[in-house]
């Protein structure tokens, strides 16, 4: 009877892990009108976004929506998360020193702190800080998280780079309100300075939180994201926009914060009166 009664609440404990996780697209309205900032910007993909008063749901594009994909530079939301808590992360002043190596980015070519390597998506400031977690860690957090796939494979510090860990924009968008609600495994003030790292606008109508990140799938085509939240008179609305294209030539940042930003304005937000 004791071990039928703990496999149950195993089953029910899991079954809770998975609906945190994701956002139920069984309620969602999809809104195909949204289609026009995608072919505008010459890209595929998708946007969806939670209302937490009313727990209403937008989506464009349901099976992308539903299907896992790299997080990219997304992940340093994660990366942060964990390094803070573990203490690798002392701080969001905490320096890690340039290696040295010269990279196309020159953000990247400096000493940089958590909070501007948070910014400038600095590739090898979160590679030392996963090297630093290391991969028993890494992977006791991510099952923790129920992070997607979950999957780190055998290099610590590229996974979320190599299509080894992936991620739905619908489970994105489930961990980001557990991140604003400080409903993630971690204390708050872990959880707070990776909230304090995505602010990207703050004004008298809205503020604008999110972390952007570009990578590639198995077959090349470029992958977009941008992940957060908008928040307008204390009600927070969050989003996930995420882009895919076949071609180099797009520019893959500019696409994603176009169209994020294009449906944001067409529902109503940036005025300060949702």
């Amino acid at each position: 009877m004791k071990i039928a009664i703990t496999y149950l609440l195993t089953i029910i404990f899991f079954a809770f892990l998975i609906s945190v996780s994701s956002c139920s697209v069984n309620r969602a309205k999809v809104d195909d009108s949204l289609k026009k900032y995608f072919d505008e910007n010459k890209v595929e993909g998708c946007f969806t976004m939670l209302s937490n008063s009313d727990g209403k749901v937008t989506v464009y594009n349901l099976k992308m929506d539903t299907t896992r994909y790299t997080p990219a530079y997304t992940f340093k939301i994660v990366n942060s998360l964990i390094g803070l808590e573990t203490g690798v992360i002392t701080d969001e002043k905490m320096v890690i020193k340039w290696d040295g190596i010269k990279r196309v980015n020159e953000e990247w070519n400096k000493d940089l702190t958590m909070e501007q390597a948070f910014k400038v998506s600095s590739v090898p400031y979160y590679q030392e800080v996963a090297r630093r977690i290391g991969k028993d860690t890494m992977q006791l957090w991510l099952d923790s998280l129920s992070y997607g796939n979950k999957n780190i494979g055998n290099k610590i510090d590229s996974f979320w780079l190599d299509n080894h860990l992936k991620i739905s924009a619908d489970e994105q968008l489930g961990f980001v309100k557990r991140l604003y609600f400080d409903q993630l495994p971690f204390q708050k003030r872990t959880q707070q300075l990776v909230r304090d790292a995505m602010l990207q606008e703050d004004n008298t109508s809205y503020s604008l939180s999110y972390k952007t990140g570009s990578g590639f799938d198995e077959n090349k085509n470029a992958i977009g994201w941008v992940v957060g939240w908008i928040e307008e008179n204390k009600h927070p609305y969050f989003f996930v926009t995420m882009v895919k294209s076949a071609d180099a030539a797009i520019d893959m940042k500019a696409a994603q914060l176009n169209i994020t930003k294009g449906i944001l304005k067409q529902l109503g937000f940036f005025t300060g009166i949702k």
